[in-house]
């Protein structure tokens, strides 16, 4: 009995020890915040200072920053020995956070894996900047503070157009320079590129830039029915929208509109502002160039540029040379991006009208009729596309145009030099299937 009694005593004892031993294999990481980190501002490069130790080699110290559920910044320090470690967590400044509380977490790891993990909660505000610097191509200007988070520039400035960024001045010891700039059609935080300011009137205007909102003037600015047009860049504006056919269409923001050119294939003009829209009803992308002043309208899908469909729904596009809107000047080449929609005038009929010398070339044609505004998304060919008369051909690769130029399949050709300045009605049907299409083209 004594015997059996001492053995289970050994047992204990040696399952004791072994468990005490995993312990001590595994370790045990442990954390101490010794930096103040309850307050910092947005913009900041805050530092803090942890000790860690354990009983085992350590592998990494990591600081999360969380803005509610997001991971918004991150810092890694390799942590061989134990001691005290010294890092920067950057607290991002973005655009409509309100002040508010973050949780910043540190994450100690050892080399067995073992981790640990202390929160530490940080309140947050946006930094209340006395005053920003406006910083042109002519020099910089500084924008004075006129309410909450709103700052202005008022000066004789050299020109209307006047492209610029930016910057914040240094108000703490952990802060940093913010920039604004121009980034996907609106002021974006940590860009260089220009924004595109400019003033309807010359000499005296003011520079406006709220730092909470990121609301800006001057721009100019385009609408198409009360619905403001967004800026792309200084010169090219867009809107999506709904039209049904033979809507009233208004257009205003544009002092010099009687001198912009207007696609017949999708206005009527009624007066310099107000147009009759054309083509069937749906929803249409509407591009504004002030450097060309013409307007360019695509038919969508959804949130996309639409592609012609099975049905003969959708769109078809002109790509290639020797054609172009609003003039040749701006010919579309073989550039998808470049590719002109032509109007659904219903029934499955496309239609695009050109007047030559000005937008088709009276001498020569090389273009062709895509699915789509981009390669590899079909395109019609001597097989799928057919016409007849005097005026034009569809290429087989064989037959040459009036020059003697032979066409690829599809590309268009010239039977007949183009009277100048005559207008062309190009249609294309397809009612009878995408690949039975029937192209006629017509003289005014």
């Amino acid at each position: 009995m004594k015997k059996y009694i001492y053995f289970l005593m050994t047992l204990i004892v040696l399952n004791s020890c072994s468990k005490d031993d995993d312990n001590q294999t595994l370790g045990n990481p442990v954390i101490e915040i010794k930096s103040e980190l309850s307050n910092a501002m947005f913009g900041d490069n805050l530092p803090f200072t942890i000790n860690v130790n354990d009983q085992v080699p350590l592998s990494t110290l990591k600081a999360n920053l969380y803005f509610g559920e997001e991971l918004v910044s991150t810092t890694t320090i390799r942590t061989k020995t134990n001691g005290d470690y010294t890092g920067t967590i950057h607290i991002p400044y973005y655009k409509n956070i309100p002040n508010g509380t973050a949780t910043l977490d540190f994450i100690l790891q050892n080399t067995n894996l073992e981790i640990t993990k202390k929160t530490q909660n940080i309140s947050l505000t946006r930094p209340d900047y006395p005053y920003l610097i406006l910083v042109t191509r002519n020099g910089m200007y500084p924008m004075e503070k006129t309410g909450d988070y709103q700052y202005e520039a008022t000066e004789l400035f050299p020109n209307t157009d006047l492209p610029s960024y930016i910057k914040t001045p240094i108000i703490s010891e952990w802060g940093s320079e913010i920039i604004f700039g121009w980034e996907d059609g609106s002021v974006t935080q940590g860009s260089m590129t220009d924004i595109p300011f400019v003033s309807s009137t010359a000499g005296r205007f003011s520079v406006t830039f709220n730092t909470l909102t990121y609301e800006a003037t001057p721009f100019f600015e385009i609408f198409v029915n009360d619905q403001k047009m967004d800026m792309v860049d200084k010169s090219n504006f867009k809107t999506e929208l709904e039209l049904t056919a033979g809507q009233e269409v208004i257009i205003s923001g544009i002092d010099d509109i009687a001198s912009w050119w207007i696609d017949t294939d999708f206005f009527t003009k009624i007066s310099d502002n107000k147009f009759t829209f054309k083509p069937i009803s749906g929803k249409y992308r509407i591009s504004a160039n002030t450097t060309l002043k013409y307007f360019r309208i695509e038919t969508m899908l959804g949130n996309d540029l639409a592609k012609l469909q099975p049905d003969g729904t959708g769109a078809i596009w002109v790509i290639g040379e020797g054609i172009g809107k609003p003039s040749l000047a701006n010919e579309v080449q073989w550039e998808p991006a470049n590719g002109l929609c032509m109007a659904p005038i219903g029934n499955k009929k496309y239609q695009i009208t050109v007047v030559a010398g000005k937008t088709i070339n009276d001498q020569s044609i090389n273009f062709k009729f895509f699915h789509a505004r981009m390669w590899d998304n079909g395109e019609f060919n001597a097989t799928t596309l057919t016409t007849t008369g005097s005026i034009v051909f569809v290429g087989d690769g064989a037959t040459p145009d009036y020059l003697g130029n032979n066409r690829d399949s599809g590309n268009m050709g010239l039977l007949q030099a183009l009277e100048v300045d005559a207008t062309y009605v190009f249609v294309v049907d397809v009612s009878a299937g995408i690949d039975n299409a029937v192209l006629t083209v017509t003289k005014q």
